[in-house]
C-alpha cells in the first residue's frame, strides 16, 4: 500500500487520470422531482438524423415495428410487515408483450413505415403501444464522422412514453424524462451510445402510453418525431448518478430466496467502456478495482463519491503491435495475504504483483520454457499460493495466432516460485474460484460445444485430484456465448457468469435460480459490506444487494 492507503500506481505515468463523475441534480423552484440531465448535451448538434423520414431509416438500416400491448391477469404476493413482496398471495394485472428487451423478437410484429409514426393507433381510450426500431450507427452523416461521438435519440409520444435503450430501462429517484415519462405530451430525450463505432446496432423500443390515465382519453397514440442527435464524444466512460434498472429474477428452487431479495434491485453506476472485467473490492479504502481489457486499463471507482478513476494505464500489453490485439489489457484482478494486487496480463502473457513500491513482480510468464497464452481468471488459496487459468482469447486470433507457443489452455497453481499444470482438459479454462473450505476448486469453460463447470477436490499438497461435472449447460443454453466469471458465498453457492445471466447453484450443484441484468454480465466481485456484488455488464458497471456474503480476498 503506498503512504495514502491506496494501492500504489506510480510505475505508469499516466494513471493518475481521473475522470470526475458527472452528477447533475437540478432543484427546480417549485418542484420536489429533479429533470434528467445527466450528461446529456446541451449544445447545437454536429449532425441528425430524422428517424421519422425514409431516408433516415434506410441511412441507419433501420426498420419500424409496432404492436399493441394487452392487458392480462396475473399472481402476485401481498406485501409483508416490511413491505416486501413476500405475503399472501393475490390477482393483479401485467401486460404483454414484454418487448423492452434487447434479444426480444419482433419479426412477428407488422412493419410501420417511417412516415406514418404519427398515425393514430391502438384501440384508444386506456391503451398502450410499443415501437421498436434496431439502427445501425452509420460511418458518415453526410460528411460528418460518427466515430467517437455521442448520440442521444429523442421523441415524443401522445401522450406519454418510457424508451429502453438496447434492453435497459435507467431510472434515478425523482427523474423527469429520459427513459422515464417526461410529462403530458413531452419530448423524452436520452443518451443511446457513447463513443460510437461504426457499424454498432442499437436496439431501441419505445413504450407508448395513452393518457391521462386517470381520465382515459377517446384520442389514440402516436409519435410526433423521432430522432438522432451526433455530438462530439469524449471518448471515455463515465460514472453516472447511480440509477436503477431493470432485472430478471428466475427462481426456480425456494432456496433463493434466502440469497436474492424478493424486491431485488440492480443500479447502473459507470457506463462508456469497450468491456469490462475482472473486478475485485480493496476493503481498506472501500472502492472496487476492474478491468477494461479492450483498453489496457485498470479503472478503480468509489461508491461513497461516485467517482471512476483510471488506476492503471497500459495494465496488460506495451508491444509495437498493440494494434493487432483485440484485448491486449489486464483482465482478472486479485489480493494476496498483504493486499498486494495481482493482475493477469493478456498481451504480456504473464501474472504479476503490484508491489507496495510500484514496481511490478513476475509471478508466472510461461510453463516448460513456453510462453503462457494469455491469464485469464486468478484466486488466491488460504497457503498463499495462486491459482490462474490460461485460455487464449487475450491473443489476437485465439487458437491460430502464431504467438500462441503451449499447445493447450491450462489451468495452473503459482507456490513459492514454481509453477504447476493442474489440467488441460478444458478448450478455454475462464472463470476460478475455491469452495469456503477449500476442499474444492471450480473451473468453468468459455466453449461453445462444451460449457461446464468442473469441480476438482483439492489435495494436501495443493494439486488437484480428477475433475466431476458440476453444471453443464451445453445443451440447455445453446449459442456462442459461454461461461465466464465465478465467485462462491461463505454457504458454499457458486455463481456463474453464463449466457443466460448470472446462475446460482447450491454446493451441490442444485440450480437454484438465475439473476439477469440489462447486459450480458461476465464477471462480478464482492464488495461493500460483503453482500454487494458489483457486475461487469460488457460496457457497463452494475450492482445489487443480496442477503448473503461472498467469500472475497
Amino acid at each position: 500500500m503506498s503512504a495514502s492507503g491506496r494501492l500504489s500506481t506510480n510505475s505508469q505515468p499516466v494513471i493518475h487520470m481521473r475522470f470526475t463523475v458527472l452528477i447533475y441534480v437540478l432543484f427546480a423552484t417549485f418542484c420536489s422531482h429533479h429533470a434528467y440531465s445527466d450528461e446529456i448535451p446541451d449544445q447545437a448538434p454536429a449532425a441528425s438524423i430524422d428517424l421519422a423520414t425514409a431516408a433516415g431509416a434506410d441511412l441507419v438500416q433501420g426498420t419500424w415495428r409496432y404492436s399493441d400491448v394487452e392487458l392480462v391477469p396475473t399472481k402476485h404476493h401481498a406485501p409483508d410487515a416490511n413491505g416486501r413482496p413476500t405475503g399472501s398471495a393475490v390477482s393483479t394485472w401485467d401486460y404483454r408483450p414484454h418487448a423492452g428487451g434487447v434479444d426480444f423478437d419482433d419479426s412477428k410484429w407488422p412493419r410501420i413505415e417511417p412516415t406514418t409514426l404519427a398515425q393514430r393507433r391502438g384501440s384508444g381510450r386506456l391503451s398502450f403501444a410499443w415501437y421498436r426500431i434496431a439502427v445501425t450507427m452509420p460511418e458518415r452523416v453526410g460528411t460528418f464522422s460518427t466515430a467517437g461521438t455521442t448520440v442521444t435519440f429523442e421523441t415524443s409520444i401522445d401522450d406519454y412514453a418510457e424508451i429502453w435503450i438496447d434492453g435497459e430501462l435507467a431510472r434515478a429517484t425523482g427523474q423527469s424524462g429520459g427513459s422515464v415519462i417526461k410529462g403530458w405530451n413531452a419530448n423524452n430525450r436520452l443518451i443511446a451510445t457513447r463513443s460510437v463505432r461504426p457499424g454498432q446496432k442499437i436496439q431501441i423500443a419505445v413504450f407508448g402510453i395513452n393518457g391521462p390515465l386517470s381520465d382515459p382519453p377517446t384520442n389514440f397514440i402516436w409519435m410526433r418525431l423521432a430522432k438522432l442527435d451526433f455530438y462530439p464524444g469524449t471518448g471515455v466512460p463515465v460514472a453516472v448518478t447511480p440509477q436503477e434498472v431493470n432485472v430478471q429474477v428466475t427462481r426456480l428452487d425456494p432456496a433463493i430466496d434466502a440469497i436474492v431479495p424478493a424486491n431485488a434491485k440492480i443500479f447502473k453506476l459507470a457506463e462508456g467502456f469497450q468491456f469490462t472485467e475482472g473486478p475485485i473490492w480493496i476493503k481498506n479504502d472501500s472502492y472496487l478495482l476492474f478491468s477494461d481489457p479492450n483498453a489496457n486499463r485498470i479503472y478503480s471507482y468509489e461508491p461513497k463519491t461516485a467517482t471512476l478513476t483510471v488506476f492503471r494505464d497500459k495494465s496488460g500489453y506495451e508491444g509495437a503491435d498493440i494494434a493487432e490485439y483485440g484485448q491486449p489489457g489486464s483482465n482478472g484482478l486479485t489480493l494476496d495475504k498483504q493486499g498486494r494486487l495481482t493482475i493477469n496480463q493478456h498481451g504480456n502473457h504473464r501474472v504479476v504483483r503490484l508491489e507496495k513500491d510500484g514496481k511490478l513482480t513476475v509471478l508466472a510468464n510461461s510453463y516448460q520454457g513456453k510462453r503462457l497464452n494469455s491469464p485469464n481468471d486468478l484466486v488466491y488459496k488460504s497457503d498463499g499460493a495462486v491459482y490462474f487459468t490460461d485460455p487464449p482469447f487475450g491473443l489476437p486470433k485465439f487458437f491460430d495466432d502464431p504467438r500462441k507457443e503451449l499447445p493447450f489452455s491450462g489451468v495452473y497453481r503459482i507456490k513459492d516460485g514454481s509453477i504447476t499444470l493442474l489440467t488441460s482438459d478444458l478448450k478455454g479454462p475462464n472463470g476460478i474460484a475455491f469452495s469456503p473450505d477449500e476442499k474444492y476448486l471450480y473451473v468453468d469453460n468459455w466453449d461453445p460445444e462444451r460449457k461446464v463447470v468442473l469441480r476438482f477436490p483439492v489435495k494436501r499438497n495443493g494439486t488437484v485430484g480428477a475433475s466431476e461435472v458440476f453444471a453443464d449447460l451445453t445443451t440447455e443454453v445453446p449459442g456462442e456465448e459461454a461461461l465466464d466469471g465465478m465467485k462462491v458465498d461463505t454457504r458454499g453457492n457458486v455463481y456463474l457468469s453464463a449466457p443466460d445471466g448470472v446462475r446460482i447453484y447450491s454446493p451441490q450443484g442444485k440450480h437454484l435460480g438465475t439473476i439477469k441484468a440489462p447486459r450480458p454480465v461476465h464477471n462480478f466481485a464482492w464488495g461493500d459490506d460483503g453482500r454487494t456484488l458489483y457486475l461487469c455488464g460488457r460496457d457497463r458497471l452494475y450492482r445489487i444487494q443480496l442477503l448473503v456474503e461472498g467469500v472475497w480476498p
